[in-house]
C-alpha cells in the first residue's frame, strides 16, 4: 500500500481500503496495545480469506506508522480472537510484534533507520506491510567494503550484506545441527573473506578432511602424509600429550622432561663458539623453547641418569620413560613428528608451509586431522593455534590470521574437565586478544551447548542455523540482546541454508538465505550421500585398507631403536665420540626419503661419562679368569688320556662321565691360602 494512502483522513481511507477492487489495500491492522519493546496488533481478515494473511506470518517485518516516522516491528506471534476461523464472516485476528527500530528523515532530508525509536505508536496507529525501500535500509550495514552473501528471506529480491571486517576484527561463529549447510557456508564467507583481505590467512583445522574440495584452487592440503610437524616445536606439556597418549602423564617423569629436553637442546648447538656458547646458557632455554634438538641425545641422557650409582628411586620412573619415547619414535603415525625430515631446523619452512607465507596464490592451508591418531589431535591443534597467535603478534599487522575450528566444541568443550588444558587455553587467547594482533577465531559447531560460553560469547557475529536442541538453542538465545529475542523463537524450524545473522556484521538481526555454491566447490568427504554408479560393482582394495588401519602406509621407521642400540654400541675413539657412521645411521630414514646433512657427534654434544673403577671387581674377574683358565688346561690334559675302562660299582652300574665343573667347584677344590695370596 502507498504510504500516502496511510496517511489519508480515516473516513476516507476507511472507505478506499473497504474498496473492492483494491484488494491490496483491505488487509491492516491497527495497535491495540503497547509496552516498552513489544506491541499488540488487530487486523480483520474479511470473508475468511486468506490471500493476504502472509503479511501477518512469523518471522515478517512489518511497518506502523507514527507521524513521519515508520517504526519497524518483527511478528513473533498471531492468533485470532475466537480460536477458530470463519468461511464466511469476518475473522478478528491478533498479531504480537517485537519493536525493532525506526525508519525516520535525517536533517538532511534523507531516510535513514535507527535501532532505536524515538516516538513508540500511540493506540489506533496503523500497521501494514513494509516497503522494500524500507527493507534495504535496514539490513544495508552502511559500509562501502560490505558484501553480499545471500539473499533475505522476506523479500528474495533484496540481498543479504556483512561487513567482512567487522565479522573478521571480532570473530564469527556458524552454529546448526548435522547437514544444515555449516560447512556450504564458512566456504562462502572464506572466499568473500579472501577477496576482502589481501592480507589474509587462512588455516582451517578440518577433523572430516571435506574443505579439500572447495578450494582446488585457493588452498593447499596438508595430510599427514606430506606433514612435517617437528616435535620440538611441542611445548612441555603438549609432547607429554603425545608420549602418554592422551593419559594424564606421571609427574616424575614429567619432572625428568622438564629437566632433560633443556640440556638435549643445548646439546644440538654444541658446535658453538666458546663465546657463543656462553650466551647461549645464559639465554632461557627451558623445554618450551622452539629450539631443535634430537632424540637420541635425549635418549642418551635418559641412559646416563639410569647408569648413575646415586639415584635409585628414579631408575624406574627413567626405564617407563624410556620405553614410551621409544614407542612413540616407532609409530609409524607419529612419522609426521619422528621423521628424518625434522631433526634439523625447519621452523621457517614449517611456517611457510602450514601458515602460507608468503602464500603464493593460495592463502588457504586445510589441516586434515582424520589421519592422525586421535590421541595426539588436541596437542597439535593446540601447537598450530598457538604458532597462529604468535605470528600475528610478532609480525607487526603484516600478516592477518584467521584460525576455522571446525566441531569446536572438541577443543574447548564446556567441562573444563575434559578436553586439554594447552588448546583451551590457545584457543581462548585467539578469542580474548586475537583482535588486538590482526589474529582472528572461526568457531563452527553443532552443539553450542557443549561449547565453552567464554570462547561463543567473544564471537561478535554468529550465524544461527537450524538447532533442534532446546539447550543449544538457549545458548543462542542468551546470545543476542533483548530486542530482538524473539527473532531466534523459529530457529528450530528454518530450512537448510538459512540463517539467523546478529552482531557486528549486520546492522540488525536478519533471517537470509546463504547464496548456493556451485556443485563443483562444495565441501565433500567420502560419505554414503557420494554418488554412486549402479552399473559398475563396487571395487575396494582390501590390501590398501589393511594398511591404512595398520598405518604402514608411510615409510617405515621402525628400526630407529635397533639402529639407536647399533649407536650406542660402537667402538668409542679415544676423545669419546661415537663412530660417525653408527651416528648417521642412527638417523637415517629407511623409507627412500633425502637424507638430511647432520653435523657429527662431538663430545660437548651428547654427554657421556666413563666407566665407574671398581678395584675390588677388577681383582675378583682376574681371579675368576685364572681359574677357569687352568680348570681348562686341566680337562684338556685329561681328554688327550685313553679312556678309563668304566668301573663298576656294589650294584654293578657305570658310574657317570666327568664333567667340567663349575666356578663353585674349581673354588672349593682350591685351598683357600692360594685365592688370598693371589
Amino acid at each position: 500500500m502507498p504510504y500516502s494512502e496511510a496517511q489519508a483522513p480515516t473516513s476516507a481511507g476507511e472507505q478506499e481500503r473497504r474498496d473492492g477492487t483494491k484488494p491490496g489495500n483491505r488487509f491492516l491492522g491497527r495497535v491495540v496495545a503497547c509496552s516498552g519493546s513489544r506491541a499488540t496488533i488487530a487486523a480483520v481478515a474479511e470473508k475468511g480469506e486468506t490471500s493476504l494473511t502472509e503479511l501477518w506470518s512469523v518471522g515478517r517485518l512489518i511497518s506502523i506508522s507514527v507521524g513521519t516516522n515508520r517504526v519497524v516491528a518483527l511478528v513473533c506471534s498471531m492468533q485470532t480472537a475466537a480460536e477458530e476461523w470463519s468461511e464466511e464472516t469476518n475473522n478478528t485476528v491478533r498479531i504480537e510484534v517485537e519493536l525493532m527500530g525506526e525508519v525516520f528523515i535525517g536533517p538532511d532530508g534523507r531516510e535513514d533507520f535507527s535501532a532505536g525509536i524515538s516516538r513508540y505508536p500511540y493506540l489506533g496507529a496503523i500497521a501494514h506491510r513494509i516497503r522494500a525501500s524500507d527493507l534495504s535500509r535496514i539490513y544495508d550495514s552502511k559500509q562501502a567494503d560490505s558484501c553480499v552473501i545471500g539473499k533475505l528471506t522476506q523479500d528474495e529480491s533484496l540481498d543479504a550484506t556483512i561487513h567482512v571486517p567487522s565479522m573478521l576484527a571480532k570473530h564469527f561463529a556458524i552454529v546448526g545441527t548435522t547437514g544444515v549447510g555449516k560447512s556450504t557456508a564458512v566456504t562462502l564467507l572464506l572466499n568473500k573473506a579472501i577477496a576482502a583481505d589481501p592480507k589474509l590467512r587462512v588455516l582451517i583445522l578440518d577433523p572430516h578432511n571435506e574443505f579439500a574440495a572447495a578450494f582446488p584452487e585457493s588452498a593447499v592440503v596438508i595430510e599427514t602424509d606430506t606433514l612435517d610437524l617437528p616435535f620440538w616445536l611441542f611445548r612441555l606439556e603438549e609432547f607429554a600429550e603425545v608420549i602418554f597418549r592422551g593419559r594424564p602423564p606421571v609427574a616424575e617423569e614429567l619432572d625428568i622432561l622438564r629437566d632433560v629436553i633443556p640440556d638435549a637442546k643445548k646439546a644440538f648447538k654444541g658446535g658453538e663458539s666458546g663465546l657463543m656458547r656462553r650466551q647461549t646458557e645464559k639465554s632461557s632455554i627451558t623445554a618450551d623453547t622452539p629450539v631443535p634438538y634430537r632424540i637420541a641425545d635425549l635418549l642418551a641422557m635418559i641412559d646416563e641418569r639410569i647408569g648413575r650409582l646415586e639415584g635409585r628411586t628414579d631408575k624406574p620412573h627413567l626405564r617407563s620413560l624410556k620405553v614410551k619415547i621409544v614407542s612413540a619414535i616407532n609409530d609409524p603415525r607419529y612419522h609426521f613428528m619422528f621423521s628424518s625430515n625434522t631433526i634439523t631446523d625447519t621452523i621457517q619452512d614449517t611456517i611457510a608451509k602450514i601458515f602460507r607465507i608468503p602464500g603464493e596464490g593460495k592463502p588457504i592451508a586445510t589441516f586434515e586431522l582424520a589421519g592422525i591418531p586421535s590421541e595426539v589431535v588436541n596437542s597439535v591443534a593446540s601447537v598450530l593455534c598457538r604458532m597462529a597467535f604468535e605470528i600475528g603478534l610478532w609480525s607487526n599487522g603484516g600478516i592477518h590470521m584467521l584460525v576455522v575450528c571446525e566441531e569446536a566444541h572438541r577443543y574447548v568443550p564446556a567441562d573444563p574437565s575434559l578436553g586439554f588444558l594447552p588448546t583451551r587455553q590457545a584457543i581462548a587467547r585467539i578469542a580474548k586478544e586475537g583482535r588486538k594482533y590482526g589474529v582472528s577465531l572461526g568457531i563452527i559447531t553443532q552443539r553450542p551447548g557443549e561449547l565453552d560460553p567464554t570462547i561463543l560469547s567473544q564471537c561478535s557475529t554468529v550465524f544461527a542455523m537450524r538447532l533442534a536442541n532446546d539447550r543449544d538453542q538457549e545458548i543462542i538465545r542468551s546470545a543476542i540482546s533483548n530486542s530482538s529475542i524473539s527473532t531466534t523463537s523459529f530457529i528450530s524450524s528454518i530450512g537448510n541454508g538459512e540463517a539467523i545473522a546478529f552482531g557486528e556484521a549486520v546492522a540488525v538481526p536478519m533471517r537470509m538465505r546463504f547464496s548456493r555454491v556451485e556443485e563443483a566447490r562444495l565441501p565433500r568427504a567420502h560419505g554414503i550421500i557420494d554418488k554412486v554408479d549402479e552399473d559398475a560393482p563396487p571395487v575396494v582394495d582390501l590390501r590398501s585398507i589393511v594398511s591404512r588401519m595398520r598405518a604402514m602406509n608411510g615409510p617405515d621407521i621402525s628400526g630407529f631403536q635397533q639402529s639407536y642400540l647399533a649407536a650406542q654400541s660402537a667402538p668409542v675413539a679415544s676423545d669419546g665420540e661415537i663412530e660417525d657412521e653408527a651416528a648417521d645411521a642412527a638417523f637415517s630414514d629407511p623409507g627412500g626419503f633425502p637424507k638430511p646433512a647432520l653435523e657429527s657427534y662431538r663430545p660437548d654434544m651428547l654427554p657421556r661419562t666413563t666407566e665407574p673403577v671398581n678395584p675390588q671387581l677388577d681383582r675378583f674377574n682376574q681371579i675368576r679368569e685364572q681359574i677357569l683358565s687352568g680348570q681348562a688346561e686341566r680337562d684338556a690334559a685329561r681328554t688327550l688320556q685313553p679312556p678309563a675302562p668304566p668301573e663298576r660299582g656294589f650294584t654293578g652300574a657305570a658310574t657317570e662321565p666327568h664333567r667340567p665343573g663349575s666356578l663353585r667347584e674349581s673354588l672349593l677344590k682350591r685351598p683357600l691360602g692360594s685365592i688370598i695370596r693371589k
